[in-house]
């Protein structure tokens, strides 16, 4: 049992260890050489009528880009109200059943 309580203590040590480490890597915030502002928000900017053949650079990020991305966010929301709805549905039935 001690010998268990000293190896989850190492683990959340060198977990914490590790984090520590990461957060002091990232760049710094703010600074304009940071990789957020790399060159695809400027391919973004200057190909969406290119690229997806719309006027609207917010319709072409959004259909164009980022549409499976979009399609999936869908399907999770769309699962996730469905499992809301079956488990509402089965308590209602064992509780209505009593």
């Amino acid at each position: 049992m001690r010998l268990r309580n000293l190896l989850f203590l190492l683990m959340a040590l060198l977990a914490a260890y590790v984090i520590l480490i990461a957060v002091a890597e990232l760049p710094p915030y703010g600074m304009p050489d940071n990789p957020v502002h790399n060159q695809v928000s400027e391919r973004y900017i200057t190909g969406a009528l290119e690229d997806a053949g719309v006027l609207n650079m917010v319709t072409a990020i959004v259909l164009d880009y980022r549409a499976y991305d979009t399609m999936f966010e869908t399907i999770v929301l769309f699962t996730a109200a469905l499992a809301v709805v079956v488990t509402l549905k089965t308590a209602e039935r064992k509780g209505g059943g009593k």
